[in-house]
């Protein structure tokens, strides 16, 4: 069992220094959320905020690809781009079919190109 786990130490720890906080955050966010009406001001700013954070992720990730994104060729990347914004804007602004397209052409572009 150890071959297929490795160490359990490790593991342990991941598990409290990185699960256990985040979970409690999630669970206060849907206490203190679960009333909040969707169309408010609060969630419509937090909405944009995260969209902004996204879109500066994904910026950045074209701009300056890290590690192996580098070798990917920048219209491949760009054009990524382009077609998730087109499948954001057709899908009445779903940001996960548009995140979601960006990366299948972007996967589909790397393995035709080899």
């Amino acid at each position: 069992m150890s071959a297929f786990i490795g160490d359990w130490h490790a593991l342990a720890v991941l598990f409290v220094a990185g699960v256990i906080p985040n979970q409690i955050w999630r669970m206060l966010g849907l206490w203190f959320g679960g009333g909040i009406d969707e169309g408010s001001e609060l969630l419509v700013w937090v909405r944009a905020v995260a969209t902004a954070i996204l879109a500066g992720v994904i910026a950045q990730i074209v701009v300056q690809p890290p590690g192996a994104l580098a070798s990917v060729p920048d219209v491949l990347r760009y054009g990524a781009v382009v077609a998730g914004f087109i499948v954001f804007m057709l899908s009445r602004r779903s940001t996960f079919a548009g995140v979601v397209t960006g990366e299948l052409f972007m996967l589909a572009g790397k393995w035709w190109l080899g």
